[in-house]
């Protein structure tokens, strides 16, 4: 016989794993228990030695699909120390919070196959519940307080279960044991409605007493009410697992444009949510890994190649005529998700007897604030402010805010473009360093912030927390987000920063807290360039997987819109040699003056003037467009600001040089969105690509050798020849796809080149341009041609939200340069 303690650590709570540890026990004729606590899950065995051994074996192999298996312990105990009465059959005994907070905790996951067939079973007990759910899936990360994760850990605990629903909690063989969100319609969560106007005595603001679903056919008359008011063309405020989205008929162009003026979004693209893969492959094509995707238990929104789009060279058939051409105007792409909560697959099954199959599902908050998770508040902030017309809530509190993740799949790769449900806070591993490293917050950027928190666990591995996408912290709504963010991970995981890293940018609202805290706190502190953080979040990746050697230098590419740089300028087309501690800047965009800054952002027509009159192209007939678009004024105010260096910082930004050719080539002139025009320029190109070889842009964008010997990408030959395919009444879209063709190709020839000097044979890609799917496909091709490797993130996004783990490699690694070992 053996007597051994199994240790298990992991994504192993809120998944199933005691019920599996339970069954595995019983078939090897295992005796002991296993319990929760706050660092994993423990095991006390009892068997002969084989079927101990095979037990183990099972931990590791077979583990619930939901849970994530890292390492299984197992050491022997003494004799002595087995109590006897565990021989005695295998059992399951009360969780503990006597241990360090290191476990990991599930995400939450979409409603599973089981629940999903009792939910429209009218036999079953829980037919039509909107919050059905079992160990296998349900909410986990939204509704959690505290580890160990425990029904009183949550906001369940105000929940008492029945009878019905205490004996399946109880009983080790069903699929609810111990399954903390378990509840039906006699002891669980219920959905509420109030709609606006609805009660005359009330004052407008004021919020009232909602209806209850607190029976099946109060909670149908709900849903039922709920989608009336979506097929008459009204919006609806609907509460999600992280938050509330407002949701309106996809198909009626009318509500699509009154959300859009309500919440302020004017032509950002809308995320759609449809029934099943059928309604989804109305709209646009879908390969394996897109259905996987849309399919899984994350279900995030999968940016799709839709049926009326030219791009990877295919022009398939006119988009499906329910969609309204304002979701998403004519890009290319997408955004679709399937139901992922029994609520959301409630409504969709009701949209369909009403022949809706598509409702727009955005996030329920105005433009730039944070998203709604407070009933109440979001009938002040949504319902009451005007902008929807009812709410649908519940009962069940959420605890940390989480909007949808994004994804799209680029050659195969699957790439994030917002991290959030169903991915975060799933740890990242990071690379090893020689000796400990303190535990680390990274503060994060601006835009797309996230934050990252590191922990060094005892067995040498070392795991980096990178939060759920939190937005743009550029006001105080948004920064208190952050904040929120930031303390419920520290609590969660009993986490100390003993050392901060921040963005260099002196303004960052998260920069500023940082120094104030290092300051305040004695804290070391290191602040990281903003593209040295993109290319080493792309390193740390591909290390931390053995992609690449763990003291490896790359040529990092980093394009975006604006990063401070070292000089004092706004940086964003680099060509960065970098280590994870260290860079060298070997080559960027030619800069030009952005008068006014983030006006210039906003308006590109600005940009492009300012652009052109740096190259001296402004007396070019191909530039008359472009004036004529600008009023004599601010012509004059511009040129005035740029020869007195009025607020005209210098930038280097490969973002705003789309954004220029977007404007002078007449596609899109202002940003209502970040990144419109470049956006838009994209859409052009694909219009193109697949019908043109190349366009009359074919012209080679000039390298030149400053004094202090770095190479200068110098795209006035690019624009000269753009002005003349516009003076020649060249097709728009054609010019729009040679310029994306020009950029590729000569950043690649300087990246050959730098290699090439360097002895370097990777380049890695990041930052907020290569969302271009086009530029990122072209670019690559043309690297790989040359011979070099490329690596993409995977795991985090390549815009913004890569930056807190940039920033936590990077100073981990300048900290082991430091600190005495």
């Amino acid at each position: 016989m053996r007597h051994a303690h199994i240790y298990v650590t992991g994504i192993v709570q809120g998944v199933g794993m005691r019920p599996f540890v339970y069954r595995e026990a019983m078939a090897h004729g295992i005796c002991g228990w296993v319990l929760n606590a706050g660092d994993g899950v423990h095991i006390e065995a009892h068997a002969p030695a084989a079927a101990l051994d095979s037990f183990a074996a099972a931990l590791r192999t077979h583990a619930p699909a939901a849970a994530r298996v890292e390492q299984v312990d197992v050491a022997d105990l003494a004799p002595g120390s087995w109590n006897v009465a565990d021989e005695q059959g295998f059992h399951i005994v009360a969780s503990q919070d006597q241990t360090a907070h290191t476990t990991l905790i599930s995400p939450d996951i979409a409603t599973c196959d089981d629940c999903l067939r009792e939910l429209f079973d009218p036999a079953d007990r829980r037919f039509h519940y909107p919050f059905i759910n079992c160990t296998n899936c349900g909410p986990r990360f939204t509704i959690i307080r505290s580890l160990p994760y425990d029904r009183a850990a949550t906001s369940m605990n105000r929940f008492p279960m029945c009878p019905a629903c205490a004996a399946e909690y109880a009983d080790p063989l069903d699929r609810r044991f111990h399954a903390q969100p378990d509840a039906c319609f006699d002891c669980g969560p219920h959905i509420t409605w109030r709609e606006a106007g609805a009660h005359k005595d009330d004052a407008p603001s004021a919020a009232p007493v909602p209806a209850v679903g607190a029976t099946r056919e109060a909670s149908d008359a709900i849903i039922e009410r709920c989608i009336e008011l979506l097929a008459c063309g009204d919006i609806v405020a609907i509460k999600g697992l992280g938050g509330f989205h407002l949701a309106c008929d996809a198909s009626n162009e009318q509500a699509v444009a009154e959300l859009r003026c309500r919440k302020r979004r004017s032509n950002k693209p809308l995320a759609v949510m449809v029934r099943d893969l059928t309604d989804a492959e109305r709209l646009c094509r879908i390969d394996d890994t897109e259905r996987d995707l849309l399919t899984g238990s994350v279900r995030p929104i999968v940016l799709l190649r839709r049926r009326s789009a030219a791009i990877d060279g295919a022009c398939c058939a006119p988009s499906a005529p329910d969609l309204a051409p304002s979701v998403a105007h004519d890009l290319p792409e997408l955004g679709v998700m399937l139901p992922y909560t029994p609520l959301q697959h409630l409504l969709l099954a009701a949209a369909a007897s009403h022949g809706l199959h598509a409702l727009v599902m955005t996030s329920g908050n105005l433009s730039e604030e944070p998203i709604e998770t407070n009933d109440d508040l979001a009938w002040e902030h949504l319902v009451a402010a005007g902008i929807s017309d009812a709410l649908l809530g519940n009962d069940r509190a959420i605890l940390s805010r989480y909007d949808d993740s994004v994804v799209r799949v680029v050659d195969g790769t699957v790439m994030p473009v917002r991290r959030a449900r169903g991915y975060a806070p799933q740890p990242l591993p990071l690379p090893a360093i020689d000796g400990s490293a303190p535990c680390l917050l990274a503060c994060g950027p601006q835009q797309k912030t996230t934050i990252a928190l590191t922990r060094e666990d005892a067995n040498g591995t070392s795991a980096c927390f990178v939060s759920q996408h939190i937005g743009d912290v550029e006001n105080g709504a948004t920064f208190d987000a952050w904040n929120a963010a930031r303390t419920r991970l520290e609590d969660l995981f009993d986490l100390a920063p003993a050392a901060l890293a921040c963005d260099l940018h002196p303004s960052y609202l998260s920069s500023q807290w940082a120094r104030e805290q290092a300051r305040e706190h004695n804290l070391p502190l290191i602040e990281v360039q903003h593209h040295h953080a993109h290319i080493a979040s792309v390193m740390a990746e591909a290390i931390a997987t053995g992609q690449l050697a763990p003291n490896a230098r790359v040529l990092g590419i980093a394009f975006d819109g604006t990063g401070a740089g070292t000089d004092g300028t706004i940086w964003g087309g680099e060509f960065l040699v970098a280590g994870l501690a260290d860079f060298e800047r070997t080559a960027h965009l030619r800069t030009w003056a952005l008068p006014g800054g983030t006006a210039s952002v906003r308006d590109a027509r600005r940009n492009a003037f300012a652009l052109l009159s740096e190259l001296g192209l402004l007396e070019h007939p191909g530039a008359a467009r472009l004036l004529d678009s600008i009023d004599e004024q601010t012509r004059s105010v511009t040129v005035t600001m740029i020869e007195r260096n009025i607020n005209s910082p210098r930038t280097s930004s490969m973002g705003r040089l789309f954004d220029a050719a977007a404007a002078i080539l007449g596609i899109c002139g202002t940003a209502t969105y970040e990144g419109e025009p470049a956006i838009e320029l994209e859409a052009a190109a694909w219009r193109a690509f697949g019908r043109e070889n190349a366009s009359s842009t074919d012209s080679q964008v000039g390298a030149s050798t400053p004094a202090d010997g770095s190479p200068i990408l110098d795209p006035k030959p690019l624009f000269e020849a753009l002005l003349s395919g516009i003076e020649a009444d060249a097709p728009t879209d054609r010019l729009a796809l040679g310029f994306h063709i020009v950029i590729a190709r000569a950043s690649a020839r300087i990246a050959s080149e730098i290699c090439a000097r360097e002895g370097i044979d990777t380049v890695a890609l990041s930052g907020g341009v290569f969302m271009n799917r086009l530029l990122l496909r072209l670019l690559t091709r043309e690297l790989k041609d040359a011979g070099l490797a490329v690596l993409v993130p995977c795991t985090v996004p390549v815009n913004d939200g890569c930056i807190a783990y940039g920033q936590a490699a990077v100073a981990r690694a300048r900290l082991a340069q430091v600190i005495p070992q």
